[in-house]
């Protein structure tokens, strides 16, 4: 328990979703999810029937991680899904040691997980992305909306951001963000797609159809910039 299982880091670079997509940024993507979306552009930090995960990750002490952090004007902690490991007992002193060497700390989570009090006492940005139907099923028999933890509403720092594929998905994302409680200006949509291509045929859809119903949309400038490069 010393030690978390790390994908990858990279940086500095740009992220590109959300907020504060345009903003420099390093990350830190740890390994393990509990759900499997279909078009999850990151398989390789948790399906180990399509990759080696030995291979993959790397267990690493909170040292060794700040080793291989790079400098940047804010991280990122992503995944797979993050807060699985937030139960290690090094958990905190890793949120601490990233909050003091960037000073701006930025998580990204499914939402099915409720944060521990050091999660939201460190993190001054939660990007929270319940999953809609195009997700497709997922392990354990998880539901990737269903089994969102609700109190993401009281916590101020969480948004939430949804991956659409249609203006139907768009209306979807819209009606589970009021029953959550959120206030519009707290609600995000994105297209879905992991290549240039795929995003310039959803982007005008899903902007569109965002405009008309006065909730934010996001590109991907990460895909715009880079594709489906790892690394950025």
């Amino acid at each position: 328990m010393m030690k978390f299982p790390v994908v990858e880091t990279f940086g500095p670079t740009l992220q590109g979703e959300g907020p504060y997509a345009g903003q420099q940024a390093a990350f830190l993507r740890l390994g393990g999810c509990n759900l499997s979306c279909s078009w999850c552009d990151t398989p390789y930090s948790w399906d180990g029937e399509r990759f080696n995960l030995r291979k993959e990750m790397t267990n690493l002490t909170v040292p060794e991680i700040m080793d291989r952090m790079p400098m940047a004007n804010s991280c990122v902690i992503t995944g797979g899904e993050p807060l699985l490991h937030q139960h290690n007992p090094y958990w905190r002193n890793l949120l601490y040691e990233l909050w003091c060497r960037y000073g701006d700390l930025h998580l990204e989570t499914n939402g099915t997980i409720e944060p521990i009090e050091a999660t939201t006492n460190f993190c001054q940005f939660i990007s929270v992305s319940p999953k809609l139907p195009n997700a497709g099923m997922h392990r354990h028999n998880h539901d990737g909306n269903a089994d969102i933890w609700t109190g993401w509403l009281d916590v101020p720092a969480a948004i939430l951001k949804f991956v659409c594929e249609d203006e139907a998905d768009v209306e979807i994302a819209l009606l589970r963000s009021i029953g959550l409680g959120f206030h519009h200006r707290r609600v995000w949509v994105m297209p879905q797609g992991a290549t240039r291509d795929e995003l310039d045929k959803r982007w005008p859809i899903i902007a569109d159809a965002a405009a008309r119903r006065g909730i934010n949309a996001t590109h991907r400038l990460h895909i715009l910039a880079w594709d489906s490069e790892r690394g950025h």
